[in-house]
């Protein structure tokens, strides 16, 4: 349990480094990780593999980036380790099984020549050994533009640290975005990073921090948020804003159109002509004065005053 502990204060010690951008200090808390005698079950507690991920990404200096690399080595070959031997411990639990059935009768073995017994239908096992969730699979790509997109969107997914709440492997939720939208472009173009853009906008945006969480939790797939439209991506403000201005522009569209006294009165802003026309209504408390909008007949602008 101790060991546990000291595992995940350095864990969050290093994705403190990762969300600051500063690594200074990192290659003492790998040698400290290297020195430990590391087991599976700590492995996967502490997630300490994404962590050792996530600097080795982030710093600049070779020596991190090299330890980080040898550490992540030899925890995958402790996962692959005790993923053999849960395999073999189904090997052997099975083989009984299959000697009771050629000794079951004094006459089997001569039926047995005679007819083979039917194979049994292969189906998927379940692993006894969960998945070291830190290293997924990934779609791989050696284009240097989808590259840096990937980390560009990686980036975003991190604002705030709400990956390391939700516990979300940023690296390859961002592979996955990426890769969606360039299966519909099928090339990295004005479209395809246009469409990038907006995804690592919304995703940075700290007045929408609803999209980002839900995006990790997994309530929006990564297929999902790489097609989503603007509109859907906005904050719930924003929505209820642009809901509001374009209710007040088709109103004063309307306003404008309908009736109105035609005057030289008002001087257009737009065309500096003069020949308008306005009208006034009452959109506040009767208390309050009436609103005039004008119509430039000359240009078609149209501004309100109070």
């Amino acid at each position: 349990m101790a060991k546990d502990q000291e595992v995940e204060r350095i864990a969050k010690k290093l994705d403190k480094m990762v969300h600051k951008k500063n690594t200074d200090g990192a290659i003492d808390l790998l040698r400290e990780l290297k020195n430990m005698k590391m087991s599976l079950e700590t492995l996967q507690s502490t997630r300490i593999g994404m962590s050792v991920n996530a600097v080795r990404k982030q710093s600049s200096e070779e020596e991190v980036q090299t330890l980080a690399k040898t550490l992540i080595k030899s925890w995958k070959k402790l996962l692959d380790g005790a993923e053999g031997k849960a395999a073999e411990e189904k090997k052997k639990e099975v083989s009984p099984l299959r000697s009771s059935m050629s000794t079951d009768s004094p006459g089997s073995s001569d039926r047995s020549k005679k007819q083979p017994l039917p194979e049994t239908p292969k189906t998927p096992t379940t692993p006894t050994t969960p998945k070291f969730t830190s290293f997924p699979p990934a779609p791989v790509t050696t284009d240097t533009v989808r590259t840096k997109c990937r980390e560009l969107l990686e980036a975003a997914l991190q604002t705030d640290g709400d990956h390391i709440t939700i516990g979300a492997d940023t690296e390859h939720l961002a592979a996955q975005i990426e890769d969606s939208i360039y299966q519909e472009f099928r090339s990295t173009d004005q479209k395809y990073k246009s469409r990038l853009r907006s995804r690592i906008s919304n995703l940075k945006d700290p007045k929408n921090p609803d999209l980002r969480r839900n995006v990790l939790a997994g309530n929006i797939s990564a297929e999902r948020i790489a097609n989503m439209a603007a509109e859907e991506m906005a904050s719930a403000e924003l929505k209820e804003m642009r809901k509001a201005l374009t209710k007040d522009a088709i109103r004063e569209h309307q306003l404008s159109k309908v009736g109105g006294t035609e005057t030289d009165m008002f001087q257009c802003g737009k065309c500096r002509g003069k020949n308008c026309t306005y009208t006034q209504v009452q959109t506040r408390s009767a208390d309050e004065p009436m609103t005039t909008f004008v119509l430039c007949n000359g240009c078609g602008n149209r501004w309100k005053f109070c």
